[in-house]
């Protein structure tokens, strides 16, 4: 089959930018186009392009570091790194910065989703007319559906009308704008476009990576799972625009977190050609991306830049490079071993800048707090996710081209050969305590600690900072073209950045009755299945190699009897670390103060393995980020009240 990043440059987005970036993204093939005019969206080639298009929207919002930094920085999982500038300081919310229309880098999905939302307009208003299956037509209103749930979700209410009239399709620039309430954006256009999606889309893509019923299942039942939290506001954090928390049509929370559960259900049952990877492993692994768990990505290319999107030597920093994993790499190749095996002599560069999942470009940006290594991700043991998560072992790569030749020594004076372990990021506290040389330099070059008889240094939990931390292993790039050298790691990786999981749908259930709804499966039977695949190994990222285990008959008789939200939330962060998710989970419950409020990290120094306590100030307002600047500034006449409140 055919994948559909094999048209996405075909079909090449060019913006043409007004007021909201209302005139739909336009494309290339041949011949440039300035904008469509809506004779274009009458013929199936028209239509064909404009939903190309859309799957190369989600290059601009994932994978784009600085928006995938809005999501997790500020969070119980993610603070800002060593090299972090105030694109990173000012989300972390601890006095870094101020998060305000120009810093909140929140313009990267404002600017994208409306463009999107105008092409997906013009498609829908006149497919039919072009003689396109329902089934196409339904892939535009399911992508209306989803930047639109991204928007709301973000911003509060949004406008519904782009200049031509509520979810028309606008060629004309405007410089005016009225922003809908929360309630009207679920009920007019997120609710009826996903039950369209989910009536007209097929079971099976039409393409690799196209949009299915399961899809549209997952963020229909999601859309309620957020609409009901709205609707019950259980802290009482305000919405914008001010509107009575009330549902047009008459339902209340409950009705919600009910459909939810249900819509989630269909989608298990349901799977079409989708379902569990076997091990947590596999679901992340390079080797195996766009595998059946994976419903929705922004996918990439190693074979043509062209199709890619962007250069295979050096990425730009910039979408639509998929760049998002560099900013939780830190930067590694300071780490030194020994060209001498009676002084510490400080001078091989051991672990060199690779092209591999393990390691990749490094650019310090971001890092885990020490509670998500510890608390989070407490059972390292039984549970895969941890070592299916993080890259907590780097080791050295001499042996690729260009050979440093050795011998090599390290940690102790051991000698090490291609492979070993350098630095050891270790799951727990040892029962020996570690010994950081000084200068730092005799620790790697980082201040990393020695432990007696071990060739490695290592690092225990506790002595995690802001510039030595374990790497974001999911996220790391992958090549095949690489030979025996190190590859090209300076690129955007050119993997996939997967967005929708199938595994969702029993979390969002599980959420959905731990909220109170009922069917077949209870909450804990429904996240029993998930921490069940959890408790099953096929390899050891940490030990490089092959484990055949099954923990999950522990996994689940550690599960608690009684699930609530803030378990189903860190489970959550088990399965999703990183990923871009966390930002929407703590808002969606109103949790985000309560488990963000304050984390411990080491400094920003090589050596500084002190873990300090950083509390945030988190406001109500703060659940919803400000307009981009951009938007206020091409607005004509009054737009004072058109800010979210806090950020006025």
């Amino acid at each position: 089959m055919k994948t559909i990043n094999h048209y996405i440059n075909k079909w090449m987005m060019v913006a043409s930018v007004t007021l909201l970036l209302s005139s739909c993204a336009d494309l290339l093939e041949e011949q440039p186009r300035s904008s469509f005019e809506p004779g274009f969206f009458e013929t199936e080639e028209g239509v064909r392009g404009g939903l190309t298009s859309m799957y190369a929207h989600l290059r601009y919002i994932y994978g784009q570091a600085y928006y995938y930094n809005t999501c997790q920085t500020g969070t119980d999982e993610v603070t800002y790194a060593q090299s972090a500038d105030q694109n990173f300081l000012v989300m972390d919310l601890s006095g870094q910065g101020v998060i305000d229309a120009s810093t909140s880098r929140t313009d990267a999905l404002w600017g994208t989703a409306f463009s999107n939302i105008n092409t997906a307009n013009g498609v829908i208003k006149f497919a039919e007319e072009a003689g396109v299956s329902d089934a196409l037509i339904a892939e535009a209103r399911f992508f209306r559906a989803f930047d639109y749930f991204l928007l709301v979700q973000t911003f509060g209410g949004v406008p519904l009308d782009l200049g031509a009239g509520e979810l028309e399709f606008n060629t004309n620039p405007v410089r005016t704008s009225v922003r809908n309430t929360v309630p009207e954006v679920y009920t007019k256009s997120i609710f009826p476009d996903l039950l369209a999606a989910v009536n007209d889309l097929p079971a099976s893509p039409r393409l690799t990576g196209t949009a299915t019923k399961t899809l549209a299942r997952l963020y229909l039942a999601k859309a309620y799972l957020t609409y009901a939290w709205w609707l019950e506001n259980p802290n009482n954090i305000p919405t914008y625009p001010e509107t009575q928390r009330v549902d047009p049509d008459g339902h209340d929370a409950q009705w919600y977190f009910q459909e939810a559960y249900n819509i989630a259900l269909e989608g298990i049952d349901n799977p079409g050609p989708f379902g569990l990877q076997e091990t947590f492993y596999d679901v992340n692994v390079a080797e195996n991306d766009r595998n059946n768990e994976l419903l929705l990505y922004a996918d990439h290319t190693e074979t043509s830049e062209f199709y890619n999107g962007g250069s295979l030597t050096y990425g730009s920093g910039g979408a639509p490079d998929n760049f998002a994993g560099w900013m939780m790499t830190w930067n590694y190749t300071v780490i030194r071993s020994s060209s001498s095996s009676s002084q510490w002599a400080n001078d091989i560069e051991s672990v060199r800048r690779a092209a591999i999942q393990a390691t990749g470009r490094p650019w310090t940006r971001m890092c885990p707090t020490i509670g998500a290594i510890t608390n989070t991700f407490a059972d390292k043991s039984n549970d895969s996710r941890y070592d299916g998560t993080f890259t907590t072992v780097y080791r050295t790569n001499i042996d690729r081209e260009p050979v440093i030749n050795g011998p090599v020594y390290n940690a102790n004076l051991m000698e090490v050969q291609p492979g070993d372990a350098i630095l050891t990021f270790l799951d727990e506290a040892p029962a020996t305590a570690v010994q950081y040389p000084t200068p730092t330099s005799q620790g790697a070059n980082i201040g990393a600690g020695i432990l007696p008889g071990r060739a490695d240094f290592v690092i225990p939990p506790s002595g995690i900072s802001r510039i030595v931390y374990p790497g974001l292993w999911k996220l790391g790039p992958y090549r095949t073209d690489s030979g025996n050298g190190l590859g090209q790691p300076n690129a955007g990786s050119t993997r996939p950045f997967n967005i929708a999981k199938f595994s969702e749908l029993y979390l969002v259930a599980a959420e959905a009755a731990v909220k109170g709804a009922t069917g077949s499966r209870s909450a804990r039977e429904l996240i029993n299945v998930i921490r069940a695949r959890a408790g099953k190994w096929r390899w050891d990222n940490n030990g490089n190699q092959e484990k055949i285990a099954d923990y999950s008959a522990a996994m689940i008789a550690a599960t608690p009897q009684e699930i609530d939200v803030n378990y189903i939330l860190e489970e959550r962060s088990r399965e999703y670390f990183g990923e871009g998710y966390r930002w929407f989970d703590l808002v969606r419950t109103q949790r985000w103060n309560e488990l963000a409020g304050s984390y411990r990290i080491g400094g920003s120094n090589y050596g500084d393995h002190t873990p300090q306590t950083v509390n945030r100030t988190i406001q109500p307002y703060h659940y919803l980020r400000p307009i981009p600047q951009g938007q206020m500034d091409s607005m004509e006449g009054d737009n004072s009240q058109y800010q979210n409140p806090g950020y006025q």
